[in-house]
């Protein structure tokens, strides 16, 4: 009873400090933590956003390691055309195709002659643009280039009828590729006099003759000077001003006689660096020298780089049916 009450105040004290440090531990460790966590979560968001799937792609992707592991329930690929089928849309006995005609042709390809002889002159012939162009390529731009095509193909038609009634055939030349339609002018005398710029008057009745097709047609023109590798003589002091001369000359043709829109054309002397025939002789050097009129393909790279393959097939088809 008589017990020192400071010294039990004190003991109540220490006490209570023990306890509170219980309760409370140090939880600066939790601030570190949750940075981790945050720093992982952010990682995590952008491993799926860069993760995200093309779900066309996917599909695609599937149904083809389906089929290459012989999965029976999966849809088939037709390796004729490298589409995908369904299983009710094959016939037994005719491989992937949908009817006989097709099977038949696709045996032929393959080189089975007796499929061949069934096939007789009634099947179907398969479209030879269908194997000209990559596979990567989309339907899409196959059909685009289609379109851009048959659209330069209607100007060099609609050029060489103008030409046939000019009387002016020769030293025209055509040409397709990635760029668009080449209206090749071969053979610079038909042009020019030696050493010069100046149209002669048949190149001014070739050029009434192309003119109006290329201000109507909607298509940037380029016009390409070429010399051949003779050095050139005054009044000019190398190919390259000879060349880009020329150029110049057949341009102002197009656009002061011919009407041409002058911001839709240019002009550009190569001199001797493009030759289209290597040596001297007198056919490589008139093949060498020369002016090209470019029209170009109106569509992107990708598209207008399928068009020398379609065109490419198409005179392969023509040559067959007309051989």
């Amino acid at each position: 009873m008589s017990g020192n009450p400071r010294g039990r105040g004190r003991g109540r004290g220490r006490a209570k400090t023990g306890h509170d440090e219980a309760e409370h531990p140090d939880e600066r460790w939790m601030a570190s933590y949750m940075d981790m966590i945050t720093v992982l979560m952010c990682m995590f968001l952008v491993l799926f956003a860069m993760s995200t799937v093309d779900q066309q792609k996917y599909i695609a992707l599937k149904n083809s390691l389906a089929t290459g592991f012989g999965e029976v329930k999966s849809q088939k690929v037709d390796t004729a055309s490298g589409t995908v089928v369904t299983k009710d849309q094959v016939q037994d006995g005719s491989g992937y195709s949908i009817d006989k005609s097709q099977a038949d042709h696709s045996s032929a390809s393959s080189g089975d002659a007796g499929s061949n002889a069934e096939a007789g002159p009634g099947a179907a012939t398969a479209d030879p643009t269908s194997t000209a162009v990559p596979k990567t390529a989309t339907k899409a731009d196959v059909d685009a280039a289609k379109r851009e095509l048959d659209d330069l193909q209607g100007i060099e038609r609609a050029i060489k009828a103008n030409l046939r009634r000019a009387g002016q055939t020769t030293n025209v030349q055509f040409t397709v590729d990635a760029r668009g339609l080449t209206v090749r002018l071969v053979g610079s005398e038909t042009y020019f006099a030696t050493n010069s710029a100046d149209l002669s008057d048949q190149a001014k009745r070739i050029m009434d003759a192309i003119a109006p097709v290329l201000r109507t047609s909607d298509h940037d023109v380029s016009v390409e000077g070429h010399a051949d590798q003779r050095n050139s003589t005054a009044p000019y002091a190398t190919n390259w001003e000879l060349s880009a001369a020329r150029a110049t000359g057949v341009l102002r043709d197009l656009v002061e006689r011919g009407g041409l829109p002058a911001a839709h054309v240019q002009s550009v002397g190569y001199g001797s660096s493009r030759p289209l025939a290597k040596g001297d002789s007198d056919q490589a050097l008139t093949l060498n020298r020369r002016v090209d009129i470019v029209v170009l393909s109106n569509q992107d790279q990708d598209v207008s780089a399928l068009m020398p393959a379609l065109a490419a097939a198409q005179d392969t088809a023509k040559g067959v049916t007309h051989g």
